[in-house]
């Protein structure tokens, strides 16, 4: 095994790209090179780049202390270190088997930027992994949905200022898109309005049009109007545009502290959950919960579960909604909406 210590975050100089050794150097290629850097950095989301960088820093620190190295890839040291993270040496918690998955993800990722694909199916690792995966896997937690009649309930308990009309829009609009946090905040108002949006908006008589640059690539959202304005999600996203005077650029901006004036500065995705764990608090739902157990119930997600579980049309229109590339992803989503539907002892003569 190499003792080669490798960089630790992830980032090392040799994995991006540059012009062959071959090959001299000009203004033109220079340019190329400093293009081509860009897109590689694009090519994996913000948050999966950091989580990747820091298991490979996790992982070359784990080797160092034990007198080796990360590189070259090695099955065998791979496998003891799953192992280690399944039944930590040091007395230290043991990992779920979804961050132990994850951690070898973010392994095989960093290898492949180096030019080391790593065969995940080695026995070393496969057969270490199938065990981990017997022993401790647990069924997966699943957010709870917000239903139609708890959305409005936290909708409710907002205030009647600026901030008031940003935060409702985001319930409403967040709900019947089905979108993830990180979509809410990301859209603009328009097309390339600005370098860190990932849609935009066009509001139309019979609702609104997001498009979005998603997970599984770009994908239109149609939201409907509702029944009523106090329900509608596009007059909502109306009035706070209005009253806000947004006309480009994010689509949903801080506030300065009376809650009465919009700022130039785009929202957290962390704003999200921030509002859905407090707005839950306060309407009451769950009421016979403990508040820190109802507070770890509901995050972003619980908002793309309510529409999936709310919405009574056919699946198919439901996962195109969501961006979903499987209707096995989608029924996910839909928490408990068909159970016993269709009851199979009945049908069976019983």
């Amino acid at each position: 095994m190499s003792t080669d210590t490798d960089d630790t975050d992830g980032n090392d100089p040799a994995d991006e790209p540059s012009l062959p050794a071959h090959v001299a150097g000009s203004g033109a290629l220079d340019r190329l090179v400093e293009t081509a850097r860009d897109y590689a950095l694009a090519s994996t989301a913000e948050n999966t780049a950091k989580a990747y960088a820091a298991d490979w820093a996790h992982f070359a620190r784990w080797c160092r202390l034990r007198g080796t190295g990360p590189v070259p890839p090695s099955p065998e040291l791979i496998g003891l270190y799953l192992a280690d993270l399944a039944a930590p040496s040091d007395g230290s918690p043991r990992l779920s088997v979804a961050t132990i998955e994850r951690r070898l993800s973010g392994l095989s990722w960093n290898y492949a930027q180096r030019g080391m694909p790593l065969d995940r199916g080695n026995r070393h690792i496969a057969t270490v992994l199938a065990g981990i995966r017997r022993k401790h896997a647990r069924p997966p937690t699943q957010k709870e949905a917000i239903l139609p009649h708890e959305i409005l309930a936290m909708v409710a308990t907002l205030p009647a200022d600026l901030r008031g009309l940003r935060d409702r829009a985001i319930l409403l609009i967040g709900f019947a898109g089905g979108l993830r946090r990180n979509e809410i905040v990301s859209l603009d108002m328009h097309r390339d309005d600005t370098l860190d949006s990932a849609g935009w908006i066009e509001i139309e008589d019979g609702g609104a049009v997001l498009t979005l640059n998603s997970k599984t690539g770009w994908r239109e959202v149609e939201i409907g109007r509702g029944s009523s304005d106090r329900t509608c999600p596009v007059h909502a996203l109306e009035q706070w545009l209005h009253f806000a005077r947004i006309d480009f650029g994010p689509v949903f901006v801080r506030t300065s502290r009376d809650g009465q004036k919009a700022l130039d500065t785009r929202l957290s995705d962390k704003h999200v959950a921030r509002l859905i764990k407090a707005t839950v608090l306060k309407s009451g739902i769950r009421s016979e919960i403990p508040e820190a157990e109802r507070l770890a119930l509901f995050s972003g997600h619980s908002l793309r579960a309510g529409l999936a579980s709310s919405a009574e049309v056919d699946e198919r229109f439901v996962q195109k909604h969501l961006g979903h590339a499987s209707a096995e992803m989608t029924r996910r989503y839909q928490r408990r909406r068909d159970r016993f539907r269709v009851n199979l002892t009945r049908a069976a003569g019983l």
